[in-house]
């Protein structure tokens, strides 16, 4: 995923909205690496076949990964694998309050 083993390498994510029904959710929200905060929008699937998260990034986003010295398939690759883990903090959008699910 990185070059180096810096400890702010390791994304912290925040999950501002989810919304979805029984099949799929969708989520949006950031996520901090670096002491820069990136946002994503995400897909949640969690019935036939497993859990599994179809992600998004934006071209700048991933340009900015790129100047970070990420590989950037491998960096989608953990973000979507902490979504799944639920290594998340869930943002009230409302309050702004932050949860641990």
């Amino acid at each position: 995923m990185i070059r180096d083993s810096d400890p702010s390498d390791d994304p912290k994510i925040f999950v501002e909205k989810a919304q979805g029904g029984q099949f799929a959710s969708k989520l949006k929200g950031y996520f901090i690496v670096r002491d820069t905060k990136l946002k994503f929008n995400a897909i949640a699937f969690g019935r036939i076949g497993g859990h599994n998260i179809s992600l998004n990034l934006t071209k700048k986003t991933l340009a900015k990964l790129k100047e970070f010295g990420y590989d950037t398939e491998s960096f989608q690759l953990t973000l979507q694998r902490k979504l799944v883990e639920g290594e998340i903090v869930l943002v009230d959008p409302v309050t702004k309050n932050q949860f641990k699910p």
